[in-house]
């Protein structure tokens, strides 16, 4: 077809620069003026150099036409390559002009690859969370510092499956539906409650990849934590406190006034400020613990540690509480190593917390055992999979009485106490076991309870398997 094409396209040319000439001798050969031989001879040269001219011409135009389509290829599609300039003597300069052409689109797009490259390693590199989304709410792309706040894996996710709040959701819909700027503060509650400020920025027309949206995220969650622990710290220290510093207060004028020669009373009443001054010493340690836990509690933390060495660490420290007491530690470990996901100082304080518990309301003279192993499930929720390597569970058992089912919910509470005047007796605080529930929360794990009046209690840490947060 196409050599049946360019065959008629040739005839068609040859007739149309040969056909005037033609005709002119034909004319003059009917007038007389020329034989008939010599007409018919000149129209025949005449009809060959015009075919010939015409195959030529056809020729260089052909050839520059399937340069052109090559180098309209090689434009649309980088990879193939550019051909060789064609040397038709017709189309050279054409051909030429083509190419410059071509070169000149190839440093155009090699100057955008670059500048595009540049932005995109500007956007991971900034220290703000940074979201691209389409007009379905689909993620696009998301930075590295995105995907440290949100988790990795977030190209192709909802992001009501991400972030999940209402108001922000129907923010981001209205920046959809109307093309305006939008910035909002709003929070989102699990695995712990964090509080973001939303840029939603709108862009003129979808990008090649789909976006919609760019989101900028600023995480407030530290601000914020920071402003309500001071209001609590305030609250709870000036509540805790009063009573042991009034006590303080009052024997030391009753030693600087009435007890000023009294011996005995002046060493009953310095041994009940010492007392009174330990436990306000512990009291601000723990608050300050409490403080230090919680401003770092959104995020979790990612070195792996050995919960059995810990353990054993935590005990040591208690040594001299448990034989005060006349309590054995005991021991229940598994054969080969096992690692968690954890700080080390902050287990070493939970579990350090929960055998000092387990010594003090404990039968005096009795036992606690402290066990490690793998657990297939864990309470409520954690911040992992629960795959088949489940959790790392380490537990204290104690002797004690038990705790009474009304009170296991609110254990937890900062300054609660079952009895209080034992707790202050025995150097409590009332703060152990929110360290402790605060310290799972940054973990991404969970604190289990479990008392039976008159046998003992246990408390367990269920705590993330390293092999759990390895990369598939």
């Amino acid at each position: 077809m196409t050599s049946e094409r360019s065959f008629w396209r040739w005839l068609g040319l040859t007739l149309l620069a040969a056909g005037p000439p033609v005709l002119a001798f034909a004319v003059v050969a009917s007038t007389g003026y020329l034989p008939g031989w010599i007409a018919a001879l000149s129209a025949f040269g005449v009809s060959a150099t015009a075919g010939g001219l015409a195959f030529v011409l056809l020729g260089n135009i052909e050839e520059l036409v399937r340069y052109a389509n090559a180098v309209l290829k090689h434009v649309q599609d980088r990879d193939q390559a550019l051909p060789p300039t064609p040397l038709p003597w017709l189309g050279e300069s054409i051909a030429q002009s083509l190419e410059l052409l071509a070169r000149g689109q190839d440093e155009s797009v090699n100057r955008l690859s670059t500048s595009f490259a540049n932005l995109e390693r500007a956007v991971e590199a900034l220290p703000s969370p940074i979201l691209l989304v389409s007009a379905e709410r689909v993620i696009i792309r998301a930075n590295r510092a995105a995907e440290a706040m949100l988790g990795v894996g977030l190209k192709g996710r909802d992001l009501a499956a991400v972030l999940r709040n209402a108001n922000f959701l129907k923010a981001v819909e209205a920046a959809i539906e109307t093309g305006a700027h939008t910035a909002l503060e709003f929070s989102t509650p699990l695995p712990v409650e964090r509080n973001f400020l939303a840029h939603i920025e709108p862009l003129p027309a979808p990008a090649a990849d789909g976006s919609k949206l760019v989101l900028a995220l600023v995480d407030q969650t530290l601000a914020r934590r920071t402003d309500q622990m001071r209001a609590d710290f305030v609250a709870n220290a000036s509540h805790e406190i009063r009573t042991p510093l009034a006590t303080l207060i009052g024997f030391i004028e009753t030693l600087q006034g009435p007890a000023r020669d009294d011996r005995d009373a002046r060493e009953r009443f310095l041994a009940i400020m010492a007392d009174n001054a330990s436990r306000m010493a512990r009291l601000v340690d723990d608050l300050l613990s409490l403080s230090k836990i919680e401003m770092n509690e959104h995020a979790p933390p990612t070195d792996q540690v050995d919960p059995v060495a810990i353990a054993r660490s935590a005990a040591n420290n208690l040594a001299w509480q448990a034989k005060n007491r006349r309590v054995g530690i005991e021991f229940e470990t598994p054969a080969e190593p096992l690692l968690v996901v954890g700080d080390e100082s902050e287990l070493t304080l939970a579990i350090q917390n929960l055998i000092g518990n387990a010594i003090k309301y404990g039968r005096e003279g009795g036992r606690v055992t402290v066990r490690v192993a793998r657990a297939g499930t864990a309470p409520g929720s954690v911040g992992w999979r629960l795959t088949e390597l489940g959790a790392v569970a380490l537990s204290v058992d104690d002797e004690g009485e038990g705790i009474p089912r009304e009170h296991l919910p609110r254990l937890t509470e900062r300054f609660y106490r079952i009895d209080t005047a034992r707790s202050r007796q025995l150097g409590g605080t009332g703060l152990g076991l929110a360290i402790v529930t605060h310290i799972m929360n940054r973990h991404r794990g969970a604190l289990g309870i479990e008392s039976t009046l008159g046998k003992g209690s246990t408390f367990t840490l269920y705590l993330e398997p390293a092999e759990a947060n390895q990369p598939n």
